[in-house]
């Protein structure tokens, strides 16, 4: 558990970002909610707390009862539990949003006894709660933290439990499964048979197949989720920077006719038909004798060791030099697109010549100057980066590295089960295995979790979620 001496506690936390906006807002939850509110909150209308509608905004102020000053003019919602976010009473006030006034608002329910709430620690009352369970809990820091609409789709299909569903169904059969081969481990001199071998293998295997379903779009999930660093390389002046600035839209490069004009690697995120990207606009590469240059080349090398995809930009208007040869051959072996750049100066490249000397290797030309091709790069990034096996958008994907481990932990469990069948084990040796898979899957949606593992998730969440 996140902050065990937090239980029955009435917390607090500023909801809305840091810094100045037209509106701030104080979350509060716990049992003493509207306790402590009837100390700080005047209404207008001069009705108590207690006799409030639920989900009903009240206009009024918020006063300081030591001194009997005015803090703020505000709105306030009273929710009565269980029908709120955390399944506790909660209220918001929705202040002016000066942080002067959100701190001082803050200070005065410390004062008449709530606590700050820790990162996450209305989300992790939601989930002890039974509100949500862990898949969902993560998936609104998802959302949260989302940068593309594949990210923020993927995480709120996870939030309506189109995640939890399946494994749970997954979870649920092989606990039907468990609790027969352990009836006929209690009741052996019976003569009894509550599941026969077949059953079990065929339960097994089905149970292997829609695990397998889902662990094969992790990789997917992975790239939607954290995004997919991306190096654009090739000799000097092809254009590299020209098309970085072309896909932001922007002069993020500084783009000169002189060859070397980017001397180090510039970083810049995209979204890419819905797919985060994390761009390196890299220097050219080149032999040379200037200090700077190499140095700029070292790093591209570096940026090249490190990127999962690799845009190689050549000069469509001239022949391929030695250069470009040297590079494209330093790429074989990893995940590239080659860009066919300056096709508005005319084209002294074959298409047909490079697919051919390079396995096929998938080849878009564009101008970066005009635009012309763009549209058709960016189909092609996603074409080549998501090998998605989902046989529809609406289709849910694993997005978290912790869900693809114990989906994996439960899959290769049963197939020891499978082992243990065909080697015709004692029924004790299938329960156990049957066992690990049934907790692996039951971490995932918080059926049998560590305080550890909800420690971790829940820190990773701003306050006041």
């Amino acid at each position: 558990m996140h902050n065990p001496s937090h239980i029955g506690d009435t917390i607090c936390a500023i909801a809305t970002a840091s810094g100045e906006g037209a509106i701030g807002i104080i979350r509060v939850s716990g049992p003493e909610t509207i306790e402590i509110l009837k100390q700080l909150f005047v209404p207008r209308h001069g009705r108590p707390l207690e006799q409030w509608k639920s989900h009903v905004m009240h206009l009024g102020r918020i006063e300081n009862p030591d001194s009997m000053t005015i803090v703020d003019e505000a709105m306030l919602m009273v929710m009565h539990a269980p029908h709120t976010y955390t399944r506790e009473d909660m209220a918001e006030i929705h202040c002016h949003g000066s942080p002067l006034v959100l701190h001082h608002v803050l200070e005065l329910l410390v004062q008449r006894g709530a606590v700050l709430a820790e990162p996450g620690e209305f989300t992790q009352r939601a989930f002890l709660n039974g509100r949500i369970d862990l898949v969902q809990a993560e998936a609104i820091m998802d959302i949260i933290r989302s940068r593309t609409s594949g990210g923020l789709d993927a995480a709120l299909h996870q939030l309506e439990g189109k995640l939890s569903q399946p494994i749970t169904q997954i979870r649920d059969n092989l606990v039907h499964l468990l609790a027969h081969i352990e009836a006929g481990i209690d009741f052996v001199e019976e003569d009894i048979t509550f599941v026969t071998s077949e059953e079990r293998v065929n339960g097994i295997r089905a149970s292997i197949t829609a695990l397998q379903a889902l662990i094969d779009t992790a990789e997917e999930g992975r790239i939607l989720r954290d995004g997919l660093v991306t190096a654009i390389i090739g000799r000097p002046n092809v254009g590299k920077s020209s098309l970085l600035n072309a896909l932001t839209q922007s002069d993020r490069a500084i783009v000169t006719p002189l060859p070397g004009t980017t001397r180090d690697v510039l970083e810049e995120y995209l979204n890419i038909r819905g797919i985060p990207l994390k761009l390196l606009d890299t220097a050219g590469i080149r032999h040379s004798r200037d200090v700077i240059e190499q140095e700029g080349v070292r790093r591209t090398y570096r940026a090249l060791e490190q990127a999962e995809f690799i845009l190689v930009v050549l000069d469509g208007s001239t022949r391929l030099e030695e250069q470009d040869r040297e590079i494209l051959q330093q790429v074989q072996g990893k995940q590239y697109l080659v860009v066919l750049n300056k096709i508005d100066l005319g084209t002294q490249i074959s298409v047909d010549e490079l697919r051919k000397q390079h396995a096929n290797a998938l080849v878009v030309s564009i101008s970066a100057t005009t635009g012309t091709g763009l549209e058709d790069l960016k189909d092609a990034v996603k074409k080549a980066v998501l090998h998605t096996t989902r046989q529809s958008d609406d289709q849910v994907i694993v997005t978290q590295v912790r869900h693809k481990n114990a989906l994996c932990k439960a899959r290769d469990a049963l197939e020891l089960v499978l082992g243990s069948i065909e080697n015709q084990q004692p029924g004790e040796c299938l329960a156990l295995d049957l066992r690990a898979a049934v907790d692996a899957l039951g971490e995932i949606v918080g059926v049998t979790t560590t305080d550890d593992i909800l420690g971790q998730i829940f820190s990773e969440f701003c306050i006041g979620k």
